[in-house]
This record gives structure tokens, sequence and C-alpha cells, in this order.
């Protein structure tokens, strides 16, 4: 009796663990069809989701197709599920006039969802330098909520990381210079006017990690002067509208100064109308014809002073 007893207990135990256990990890990795109106943006998401041609070529696939690697979400505490990953596929989605889409659900706490949300995106080919700052600062304060040290985040790399700093693992992850990745970050203390300059390519990253120590006033005032002056300022200008700052002497008048400076590549360059070029071609010839046209016209030229230089 004694021994049959023990056999019973020792059955049901493990039936009860494997079955606690399995279904944690069908829980956990279960692809469930969910409404898209129950799924909401991921909280601070930095990555910008337009109705661009890229995604009118995700809408038409997902129409024909459907979504074929479903979205990461996390149930919301107010209702519904947060995307962690998948917010181009849900707009897709929307702009596909789907009602659901599959997603894995998983309950994740702020700093692995983070990490997550941030990874995703991390492997896409065009991203905004806004885009990559907010992403590598908000990955880099999860990874340190996680631990300064390799604790949580130490799965992701391997062991042989054990011991190095959260902004050595995250300058490793995304090849990425250590200095560089603080520079990103250091881009999100640009006002939304001046980083939205960055993304269009009106401002070089050099120049516009420099403007990133103005006080958000001076930031601000700069807006203005680079208006009014119709300028840019160039990495040297950027350095000295810094140091004034810091010196505290830096003022509106002061900048526009400043940005009135003729550039050394202003300078250098010699710009023609099209007005002034079109009387001298056929009405037929692409702006492409033409410059070719210049191009062969002054080296002919060039031979020309030559032959005759060494009369």
């Amino acid at each position: 009796m004694k021994s049959s007893a023990k056999k019973v207990e020792l059955a049901s135990v493990d039936d009860l663990f494997s079955t606690e256990e399995s279904r944690a990890d069908a829980q956990r990795e279960k692809v469930v069809e969910i409404p898209l109106s129950e799924l909401h943006p991921f909280k601070g998401h930095p990555f910008k989701v337009k109705d661009d041609e890229a995604m009118m070529e995700t809408a038409d696939s997902i129409k024909q197709y459907g979504v074929l690697v479903p979205a990461i979400a996390r149930p919301d505490p107010e209702g519904g599920y947060e995307l962690v990953a998948g917010h181009r596929r849900h707009r897709a989605s929307e702009l596909a006039e789907k009602e659901t889409m599959p997603v894995i659900v998983r309950d994740l706490d702020d700093d692995a969802a983070t990490i997550i949300m941030v990874d995703s995106n991390l492997q896409r080919e065009s991203l905004l330098p806004s885009e990559r700052a907010f992403a590598y600062k908000m990955k880099l304060e999860a990874m340190k909520h996680q631990g300064e040290r390799v604790d949580l985040t130490c799965s992701q790399v391997g062991n042989k990381l054990a011991g190095k700093k959260s902004s050595e693992l995250l300058a490793e992850q995304v090849g990425q210079s250590k200095n560089q990745i603080f520079r990103f970050i250091r881009l999100t203390e640009l006002i939304p006017e001046l980083l939205d300059m960055v993304d269009e390519k009106k401002i070089a990253l050099n120049p516009a990690y420099e403007l990133s120590f103005l006080k958000t006033e001076e930031q601000r005032d700069l807006l203005d002067a680079m208006d009014s002056e119709q300028a840019t300022p160039s990495l040297s200008q950027a350095q000295r509208l810094k140091k004034y700052s810091q010196e505290g002497h830096l003022t509106l008048d002061m900048m526009r100064v400043i940005m009135g400076e003729e550039k050394k590549s202003d300078l250098d360059r010699v710009t023609f109308t099209s007005d002034t070029l079109r009387k001298y071609f056929p009405k037929s010839y692409t702006p492409q014809r033409m410059q070719e046209t210049i191009i062969k016209l002054l080296e002919a030229w060039q031979k020309k002073r030559q032959r005759d230089q060494e009369r």
C-alpha cells in the first residue's frame, strides 16, 4: 500500500508539472488573430510609419497573401494589446482593409518590450537619424535598467560578453562605435524642427551634434536666424554657436551674423539658372544632355588653351 501510494504521488506531480510547462509554452508562442482596433502603438515608439511607396507595396502583398510574419504584442492593462513589433504590418493591414492580423501575445515587462521593439526595427536598411537616435536611447536605458553589467541581456549575444557595460554591448549589437552611439543619442536634445531638418538632410550629422548643446530657446532663435538668412550651419559655424552658447554670449543678432557669412562651399560653387542656359540649347535638350554638352565644350576649350600655351 505504501509503495502504491508513493507511485501515485510521483505520477501526479510529473503530470501536473508537464501540463503547466506545456501550457506556458503554448500561451507564450500561440499565434492568435486580433482585431486591428484592439492593437495600440507602443508608447514612445520612435519609428515613423509613413504611407509611402514601400507601405503601399506591403499593403498590396498583405491584400494578396495576408500577414506572413505575426506581430508581437503584450496585454494592455487599459484594454486591448500594445504592439511591440509589427507597427508597419498593422498600418499596411489597415490599408489592405483587413479586420484582424496574426499576433503572438507575450507578457513582457517594459524593458524587455522596449528591447524587442527596437531590435525588430533596427534591422531595416533605411533608418532616419531621428529614429536611430531615439531607438539607441530607449534600448540603452532599458539595458541599464536590467543591470549596468550583463544579466538578462547577456542571452542576446552569448556568455563571451559577460562583464561588458550596456553601452559596449549596444555598440557591438548594432555595429557602431560607443562614441557614435552617444553622438546619435545626443541628437534627441534637438528641438523637433531641427531634428526634422537632419532627417531631411538639410543639416548634416556633425553640425547637428554641435547644435544639440544649445539651449532650447537658443535652438528656436537659430531657426529664426536660419530663416532670415536662408542658410543652414556648417560644422565650423555650429561649433562657434556652441562655444558662444557655453560662454553665455550667444544672441539672436550674433546667430544672424554667423548664418549670414559666406561659406567656403558657396565661394567654390558656380550656379547657373535654367533660364540662363536654355537660350543656348534646343528645346528638346534635357538637363542631363545640357550638362554633358557643357562638359564636352569645356574639355575642348581646355585642350585649346593648352595647345596655345605650348606654342
